[in-house]
């Protein structure tokens, strides 16, 4: 129900920026991509033109059908089904694979897993049985241990000067993509406060994990409850989309039926509390011997002290003459090298008897052999597969696992069943925030800022809350301030200068909001700034303004329709080709002939991969099109300054 209702809002989001980040007038055109022949593999986008529809019509009708589809399975019981979230994960992952947005590999592995899961009623006419198979249902805690213990450990990994200082959290709240007003109040905080919250962290994120799979029920429920501490504190304070959401829906599989019931206030059987408990119960062994290695591999301390010293397995606690106290790292990067060294293979020794102890006591509930045989099959193959992602942390345990296992993943990698995860490895932004500010002007002299919607522009504005929604041009705009220009921000670019509608809407929602709303602007460009968070005032009550400034560089020159240095942008990204076949008003097929007429005697005898029709193309591959070698001199002499056309680059 949980996830359905998150497909819902996720559906209708990308319905909503369909047209403006993918559409015909976009910034970066799907069926560019497509047209290009990057994609090898089929998809369901190669079906619109011969529905009648072109790229982005059918990209708008996946999206309508996939919302109403979920809005339909979370209204209904009888279609919280494994082929109704089949049909989800499928368009889904069409969606997502045709415009690159990699990012959300977290849904889409929990979107399948959701498949496995749910009970497939529709084929099989039994509507009296809805409850989960528990060994399927055991890969989505194999997923949420995965995602927690990676999370903790690429940030020491990273070999961040603030994760082994313990000062990332100083830093945080300001850098973050999108921080929330409750972000500022948590920025002045004392220090030593988010030194704790930090060593708080690596403690949930590393160590907690193991305790998923313990056999006593009580520790399974503190660790259940110190994840949704952490997803809380993360979504108070950060906008994160769907994605601490979604961590949440993770963490219900640590809960039994008792415990559930206990919060929907419902009376619970024995039989029902002895089940819960069969269900969620490993091989003590497997747990004490992980749980062995990670505590004495863990318990690495310094030797100093001053007036006190409390050691807390990896991180020390002192206490000093003032009752001031601090906390630092009590371990260096190769002795954390060499735990996670030990800790990788007993991790999976400790999912193989997890798993192998939920088979065994699964296998007097089915209804056949067959019926067990097939679920154990896939949530074998499932973790066998996920052994690739889990063993990138350490080289050693990656090169020991079996060629066979690589190469299963390697099959299945595009579909993205299984992902790695670890995520804010590095801190950015420690000598401020970088942030790219757009501007508009008529005359080239008054510029006006183009101030967006979400993410920090106006220093006087608040933070916004916009959580689950994930406002992909705000992200995007974070993440090119962190490095040069990007392909799309040309396009962006470019799109303002002309402005369309579809693209001014990613900026502003209410086109009025927007400064150029009655006239595309005649000169765009862009600066980069650092940016902080304003500090208390004396009298501790807060300022009027929200951050301060500072001017870095330019970050791209101002430029105006028909701007050399913007019109070379654009060829050297292959947006212009695309660009002139739109506006042009010759007939689509003169339009593709004559741009592909330039390319044809260099290519004749190749695979030709122009614009010209899919018959065409046929026709030419059954001839072969191979050229005499008097005529391919010639051609050579002739073209021999000629440039390659350089094919476009989509990261979006």
């Amino acid at each position: 129900v949980y996830f359905t209702r998150m497909n819902v809002s996720l559906v209708t989001v990308e319905f909503s920026v369909c047209s403006g980040l993918y559409g015909n007038e976009g910034l970066l055109p799907a069926r560019l991509e497509l047209r290009y022949g990057i994609r090898s593999s089929p998809t369901l986008l190669w079906l619109g033109p011969h529905l009648g529809l072109d790229i982005q019509a059918s990209m708008e009708l996946l999206c309508l059908l996939g919302a109403l589809l979920s809005l339909a399975a979370v209204l209904m019981e009888a279609l919280r089904d494994s082929l109704v979230f089949l049909c989800l994960w499928v368009s889904y992952l069409f969606i997502l694979c045709d415009v690159l947005l990699l990012r959300d590999s977290l849904l889409l592995e929990t979107g399948f897993l959701t498949v496995l899961v749910a009970p497939l009623t529709l084929v099989r006419g039994s509507r009296g049985i809805r409850e989960h198979d528990s060994m399927t249902f055991w890969l989505v805690r194999w997923l949420l241990f995965r995602l927690m213990f990676a999370s903790g450990a690429v940030k020491l990994m990273s070999r961040c000067p603030t994760w082994w200082g313990l000062t990332a959290l100083t830093y945080h709240y300001e850098t973050q993509c999108i921080p929330t007003p409750l972000a500022w109040f948590a920025h002045q905080l004392p220090v030593w406060w988010h030194k704790l919250s930090v060593v708080a962290t690596f403690v949930i994120e590393i160590a907690a994990p193991f305790l998923f799979f313990s056999p006593l029920r009580r520790l399974r429920l503190g660790a259940f409850y110190l994840q949704v501490l952490l997803q809380t504190l993360i979504i108070l304070s950060g906008n994160y989309n769907f994605f601490n959401l979604l961590t949440l829906t993770l963490c219900l599989s640590l809960l039994d039926n008792q415990h559930v019931n206990f919060w929907l206030r419902k009376r619970d059987d024995n039989r029902e509390r002895k089940e819960g408990e069969a269900n969620h119960s490993v091989p003590k062994m497997g747990f004490l011997l992980c749980l062995f290695v990670c505590f004495y591999r863990g318990g690495i301390s310094a030797g100093s002290s001053c007036f006190c010293s409390t050691k807390l397995y990896c991180f020390c606690l002192f206490i000093v003459e003032n009752s001031a106290f601090f906390v630092v790292a009590a371990f260096t990067f190769d002795q954390f090298n060499q735990f996670l060294k030990a800790i990788t293979i007993p991790c999976i020794w400790m999912g193989v008897l997890s798993l192998t102890w939920e088979m065994i006591t699964s296998i007097f509930r089915f209804w056949g052999m067959f019926q067990w045989s097939v679920f154990a099959a896939a949530a074998a193959s499932m973790f066998t597969i996920s052994l690739v992602p889990l063993s990138h942390m350490e080289y050693d345990s990656h090169v020991h696992l079996w060629p066979v296992v690589r190469q299963a993943y390697d099959l299945v990698d595009r579909l993205q069943l299984v992902n790695s995860y670890g995520f804010f490895g590095w801190v950015t932004g420690v000598g401020g925030r970088p942030e790219v500010v757009l501007e508009g002007s008529y005359d080239g002299v008054t510029w006006t800022e183009i101030e967006f919607m979400y993410k920090p522009g106006n220093v006087s504005a608040p933070p916004a809350v916009v959580t689950p929604h994930q406002p992909r041009l705000d992200w995007q705009m974070w993440f090119a301030a962190l490095g040069a220009s990007a392909p799309w921000f040309t396009s962006l670019v470019y799109r303002l200068l002309q402005g369309k509608p579809d693209v001014i809407e990613l900026i502003q929602t209410d086109v009025s909001q927007y400064p150029f709303h009655q006239q595309p602007p005649t000169y765009v460009r862009a600066h980069r700034y650092r940016y902080w968070f304003t500090e208390r005032k004396p009298d501790g009550s807060h300022q009027a303004r929200w951050w301060r400034r500072v001017y870095d560089e330019e970050f791209y020159p101002m430029v105006h329709l028909g701007h050399t240095y913007l019109e070379n942008m654009l060829s050297r990204y292959g947006l212009k080709v695309f660009i002139s076949l739109q506006q042009s008003r010759m007939p689509k097929n003169k339009v593709m002939k004559s741009l592909t007429q330039s390319r044809r005697r260099k290519k004749k005898w190749r695979k030709i991969r122009t614009f010209a029709p899919i018959r065409e193309v046929r026709k030419r591959r059954r001839t072969g099109m191979v050229m005499s070698r008097t005529k391919k001199m010639r051609w050579k002499s002739e073209n021999l300054e000629k440039k390659n056309v350089v094919k476009p680059v989509l990261p979006l």
